[in-house]
């Protein structure tokens, strides 16, 4: 294999992104104050003084509440872009693409809402 100038700029941008990740971490480790104790290792609850416990657990379906809306807010943030091409768009594939889009997300609400996960129990058991 012949090492053209391809492969050396290659390598110096390999190398140039390692240490532009490396060398904050490395920094920030050698010069940051250490402390120990203190409110430094009291729980933060908007700068007031804790209230009780700080390991309080909580039930496993806020879990799956915060995991679901996830996944469809993140479904949701695709038709930002496509709200914004499809008046500038030609003919009828870009329409087609979004019905699919959104006859598969409905689907998925089905299944989700056949299976019982949009209810409340009112304790889960592990």
């Amino acid at each position: 294999m012949v090492f053209t100038w391809f492969h050396f700029a290659l390598l110096l941008f390999l190398i140039a992104g390692i240490l532009f990740a490396a060398v904050p971490l490395l920094v920030s480790r050698l010069i940051a104050p250490r402390y120990k104790g203190g409110d430094l290792s009291m729980p933060y609850e908007c700068g007031l003084p804790p209230h009780g416990s700080a390991w309080t657990r909580f039930g496993v379906n806020y879990y799956f509440y915060a995991l679901i809306f996830l996944a469809f807010e993140v479904d949701i943030l695709y038709l930002f872009p496509v709200a914004t091409f499809y008046p500038h768009s030609d003919g009828w594939v870009p329409l087609v693409k979004l019905l699919i889009f959104l006859f598969i997300l409905g689907i998925s609400v089905i299944y989700f809402w056949r299976k019982g996960v949009f209810t409340w129990p009112r304790r889960v058991s592990l």
